[in-house]
């Protein structure tokens, strides 16, 4: 299970991350709320799911290229960045998509 902070019902919503809503293309639709900032997802049986993406934010961007890197797919794909979520393929995206240079090493 993975707990996923549901803003605008106030609650909770716990998701059970299965290879049906990853593979069988579950996932109706998907879009970013600026309002809320949350990415909202509309499943195939009516269910709707909010990813609180400033919770995701803080859990895998280690600096401001790589939440630079996940604003980007907010904005331009979000399935791309519910399927990398979803899957636990988020760290290893960030990884090999995501090139810097500290400043301590630019000297």
């Amino acid at each position: 299970y993975r707990l996923i902070p549901n803003r605008n019902a106030g609650g909770i919503v716990i998701l059970t991350v299965t290879k049906e809503i990853i593979y069988m293309n579950c996932i109706k639709f998907c879009e970013f709320n600026i309002d809320t900032a949350c990415v909202e997802i509309k499943l195939a049986d009516g269910s709707m799911v909010s990813i609180d993406c400033i919770a995701v934010e803080n859990k895998y961007a280690n600096n401001m290229y790589e939440a630079s890197e996940l604003d980007y797919l907010i904005y331009n794909e979000p399935m791309t960045y519910v399927r990398l979520l979803l899957s636990g393929n988020m760290e290893e995206y960030l990884r090999n998509n995501t090139d810097y240079t500290p400043l301590s090493e630019m000297r």
